[in-house]
């Protein structure tokens, strides 16, 4: 089995040393941590504010929208510029929690408080095989902290893994690469959280 270290090794040789990152801060508990994995992987990696408009990150080669605080993710005005780099940015994004909340929404999906809000160590299921979840082997381990959730898909996405108390885990767009994911993969306790992160870079880097 590799090591940490090794995996990281192989992961960064496949990266471009001039691949750019953006994190856009929605105001969430980890945006360091989203930040901190992925430069760690070898991505050149810049946090900013979500009222940061597109054209001053026109130079991204992906784009990772934030978690935030209760109910942001249902809340326009809170979530800033997000919607003009989901409607004109042409680089993958990937919504957390807060980020993927919103990316259902904007695309004509639904977004609700939780029947039974999620914390801590949660099983979830993968569904469907995607390139966002190459590696990841199911069930697994992920760290969770919502208390809402996408409860409809958009049109033109698919849900690719569930948990028992959510049905939409992980999603994406059939044709765009965009992807929206529940759980945290940047916490430490969520298993295989950094190579989704690897995978995504990957994307980013066709």
């Amino acid at each position: 089995m590799l090591t940490l270290a090794c995996t990281k090794l192989l992961i960064s040789c496949f990266i471009p040393s001039d691949m750019k990152i953006y994190v856009i801060d929605n105001g969430g508990q980890w945006t360091h941590r989203e930040w901190r994995v992925l430069r760690d992987l070898g991505a050149d990696t810049v946090i900013v504010p979500n009222r940061t408009s597109l054209d001053e990150i026109r130079d991204a080669d992906g784009i990772v929208l934030c978690g935030g605080t209760p109910r942001v993710g249902l809340d326009s005005e809170k979530m800033g510029n997000n919607a003009e780099y989901l409607e004109k940015a042409d680089v993958p994004i990937m919504g957390i929690c807060a980020g993927h909340q919103f990316m259902a929404l904007f695309f004509g999906g639904k977004a609700a408080p939780s029947e039974i809000p999620e914390f801590g160590k949660t099983t979830v299921f993968i569904d469907r095989d995607d390139e966002i979840l190459a590696g990841v082997r199911s069930p697994f381990q992920a760290w969770e902290s919502h208390n809402d959730e996408v409860t409809a898909l958009p049109p033109d996405f698919i849900s690719l893994a569930h948990s028992d108390s959510c049905r939409i885990q992980v999603m994406r767009h059939k044709e765009r690469p965009l992807f929206g994911i529940q759980f945290h993969p940047e916490v430490e306790h969520t298993e295989f959280g950094e190579q989704i992160f690897a995978n995504f870079l990957e994307i980013c880097g066709r």
